[in-house]
């Protein structure tokens, strides 16, 4: 393939990359309405078969005001959190339409390790003389979303 050499297919390729750039950018972020409606709870349980789920983290006492991202995508680093956004969206996406979700849907290897630290990052007074290697949800069962009940006693 040959780089054009005229100043006009130069300046035509250069304004159809900067287009494709801003369209990119557009579907990554979207309108502010749209990317605020796709971090609520109501978003994440409309498309993705977590009626359950939903419905469980509905009855969850003081985590019941957070929504789905706060535990479940990286926080703090923007860039970090719109990129898993995306990636875990796009799997949520095809699964979902390809008729491929598993009877039970459990978290990733990279899903727990956020998780993890999103309980850790707001509990962060709480674990401070704990061992966080263990992971939350080992104690506090309840936290998973299909049960509920007081912590789990070892």
């Amino acid at each position: 393939m040959r780089f054009p050499t005229s100043p006009k297919s130069r300046i035509a390729l250069f304004s159809s990359g900067i287009a494709g750039l801003g369209i990119l950018a557009f579907l990554l972020v979207g309108p502010p309405q749209l990317l605020a409606r796709s971090e609520s709870p109501a978003f994440c349980a409309s498309c993705h078969v977590m009626e359950e789920q939903h419905t469980a983290w509905s009855h969850a006492g003081a985590h019941r005001r957070i929504r789905c991202v706060d535990c479940h995508l990286p926080n703090g680093n923007h860039l970090l959190h719109y990129a898993w956004k995306s990636i875990d969206g796009l799997k949520d996406v095809v699964s979902f339409h390809s008729g491929m979700v598993p009877e039970r849907i459990t978290l990733s290897s990279h899903g727990a390790k956020v998780v993890q630290r999103n309980c850790i990052r707001c509990h962060t007074e709480a674990v401070s003389q704990m061992d966080t290697t263990r992971q939350c949800w080992g104690c506090h069962r309840q936290l998973r979303h299909r049960l509920t009940g007081v912590v789990a006693a070892r």
